[in-house]
């Protein structure tokens, strides 16, 4: 017992050295990183216009180097089909529509507050074809030569329902409508017109800046349609109000707005 009490005793003397540094070293970390150690993460959902796609996940890298302790997932889809999606209760912090009546919905059923929102783009309609097509389109009127076309299901997609309303402005709606194939958005109407399963078809000019594989035929008139506005605003039901918030901000920065630009779309200004 007596050749075991030295041991011990050193043991012990050890264990409390080894627990003064510890406590030292801890003591030493600067209370800013112990903040941000402490910092847990938060996950946004974001549903937005498929339209947007391409620009948006972009500006989600960029925001999320500023801030990292967010996460911001999307839900991309036609603006009809997001907005409802909302209205039955489907959790979103923030909604980016290309369509301002659907926007404009949420705000008269309560889940948008109107101080939260802002009509922030614009873009314009066009009609495209193959790259090779030899059909012979060359305007919204040469539409009717086209065996199959396609737009956007109009109940749902915006794009869809200006380019109805563009076709019935021409007078050749009634000419065409039995060859439309309709798309639950602009990115399946885009496809459809690569892939060449139709002749032609209507998205937005920003939609067809993405594709090398189709081509503009033709700019629609901004009279022959109602005007395209994009809206963004913060759903009152976000969980993570704050951080909603610093998004929605971000997304009116003069860097983002650039970023619009840079990817076709117009400023309201």
């Amino acid at each position: 017992m007596k050749k075991l009490y030295p041991f011990l005793l050193t043991m012990s003397l050890l264990i409390l050295v080894l627990v003064g540094c510890s406590s030292k070293e801890q003591a030493n970390i600067p209370e800013e990183k112990k903040q941000t150690a402490a910092v847990q993460k938060v996950e946004l959902t974001v549903s937005a216009a498929a339209s947007l796609q391409d620009v948006l996940n972009g500006i989600k890298t960029d925001f999320e180097k500023s801030h990292p302790n967010v996460i911001v997932n999307y839900n991309f889809g036609a603006s009809g089909a997001l907005q409802q999606q909302i209205s039955q209760g489907a959790p979103v912090d923030l909604f980016f529509s290309a369509a301002e009546d659907k926007f404009d919905q949420l705000v008269k059923e309560g889940l948008i507050e109107k101080t939260k929102g802002k009509d922030l783009l614009g873009n314009e309609l066009v009609l495209v074809v193959p790259n090779h097509s030899n059909k012979g389109i060359h305007s919204f009127e040469d539409i009717i030569k086209s065996d199959k076309l396609s737009i956007g299901t109009p109940e749902a997609v915006p794009a869809g329902q200006y380019a109805k309303e563009t076709l019935e402005d021409l007078n050749v709606w009634n000419r065409v409508k039995g060859k439309v194939v309709y798309a639950k958005d602009v990115r399946q109407v885009l496809t459809y017109v690569e892939s060449q399963n139709v002749d032609a078809g209507v998205v937005y000019k920003t939609d067809a800046l993405s594709s090398k594989k189709v081509k503009i035929a033709a700019t629609a008139n901004e009279k022959t349609h109602s005007p395209i506005v994009y809206s963004v605003g913060v759903i009152k039901s976000s969980t993570h109000p704050k951080e909603a918030q610093l998004f929605y901000d971000y997304l009116q920065t003069k860097k983002s707005l650039e970023s619009f630009i840079d990817y076709g779309f117009k400023g309201l200004d």
